[in-house]
């Protein structure tokens, strides 16, 4: 299949394996941000391949994974409101709160409705006018964008009946924080191509400068992988870290400016709760004065809830990259995909789903005989 079978080419995998493994005089330590990164390395046993020369810590970057349990508790809360319909991603279901999930909830009888983007959401508050749609914003600056454009729909349709519980969080606050933990190990960064392809890599020239370490724009395909660790344990080895972008085909030095323009005129930046780390400086997003009607937290029947955090959950410190998921006590038993304690273990995108889905059944592309490494090279 164009663009996607050439980046998963075994023998370009393998010599970029080998090269990284050559290159390496120690064993460094990265951080990949984005979760869709770490399922793709997990899938492919890349981790374990270059475990020699990279240890990959697994940061935050499953935006499912970090939404607050407030946010969550908020969401089911406003489902015990007569006539309001919650409307939000599908993977956002299972995501436990403080007092169960929305699936949860839906069970109970709560009007819950899985919607594709926030435009659905728009359209269900059209077609019924008798009833509040809520929709539970999540997501990075890729999403982020999607809601602004509804959010615009809604204000020109007049929608009173349209309001959104923003959750929306930002990349490069929350990579500043780690890099400024006194007990943090990261010597370079893989940023997350997809949010980058929105919002440009320019910005992280001061997370270069300031920590001293690179930071690779990296994409998502075993080989897109592969290349931006290589270069980054080049930039390493000569003591030269820079800012680079590995994922041209999709990143621009400035992003989408148009999408960039429709996120500043609906969002401004603010502090935020991320699920395991607390709060972080303009970590998030807030709605402007103009769309400040559409906030949920506006209505007259919404209210604050208490958190009760699940202490058994170790997700913090596997957010983070302190813990890797097989070393939280909880992992594979107490916290299961069909019972999480956390989020990591629901999202399509979360670390710990990663692990129990790929760890016990490797795929092996990599381990080709000399065969198969002739017939990939005719």
């Amino acid at each position: 299949m164009r663009h996607i079978d050439e980046y998963r080419d075994p023998v370009i995998c393998r010599k970029l394996i080998d090269r990284i493994l050559r290159r390496s005089t120690r064993r460094w330590v990265l951080m990949e941000v984005c979760g869709g990164q770490t399922h793709s390395l997990i899938r492919h046993g890349l981790d374990e391949e270059l475990e020699h020369a990279v240890e990959l810590i697994h940061g935050p970057g499953c935006p499912v994974c970090v939404t607050s349990c407030e946010a969550i508790d908020q969401a089911i809360a406003c489902t015990s409101v007569p006539n309001v319909i919650v409307a939000t991603f599908g993977d956002m279901l299972r995501v436990p709160g403080s007092r169960g999930s929305l699936l949860d909830a839906r069970s109970r009888g709560a009007q819950v409705q899985i919607v594709y983007s926030p435009m659905d959401a728009v359209s269900l508050a059209r077609s019924h006018p008798e009833k509040e749609v809520v929709f539970l914003a999540v997501g990075f600056e890729t999403t982020a964008a999607a809601t602004a454009i509804a959010l615009l729909q809604a204000k020109a349709h007049r929608l009173s009946n349209y309001s959104v519980l923003v959750a929306h969080v930002r990349v490069l606050p929350a990579m500043e924080l780690l890099a400024a933990s006194p007990v943090s190990r990261i010597q370079g960064f893989l940023a997350a191509g997809h949010v980058c392809t929105v919002d440009g890599y320019t910005q992280y020239q001061s997370l270069v400068d300031r920590y001293y370490l690179p930071v690779i724009v990296a994409g998502f395909e075993p080989v897109d992988l592969l290349l931006a660790i290589d270069r980054c344990i080049d930039l390493l080895e000569s003591n030269s870290p820079r800012l680079e972008n590995c994922y041209p085909r999709s990143v621009r030095p400035d992003g989408n400016r148009n999408a960039r323009g429709i996120i500043d005129k609906v969002f401004r930046m603010a502090d935020a709760d991320w699920r395991g780390i607390g709060k972080v400086p303009n970590g998030g997003c807030q709605l402007q004065s103009e769309f400040a009607s559409f906030d949920v937290r506006s209505r007259s029947w919404f209210k604050e809830e208490p958190i009760v955090i699940d202490e058994r959950c170790l997700a913090g410190d596997v957010l983070i990259g302190r813990i890797k998921p097989p070393a939280c006590p909880h992992f594979g038993g107490a916290c299961r995909p069909e019972h999480p304690l956390g989020a990591p273990m629901v999202s399509a995108e979360g670390v710990c789903a990663a692990y129990m889905r790929y760890r016990h059944q490797q795929t092996g592309v990599f381990q080709l005989s000399p065969r198969e490494v002739a017939d990939h090279a005719q």
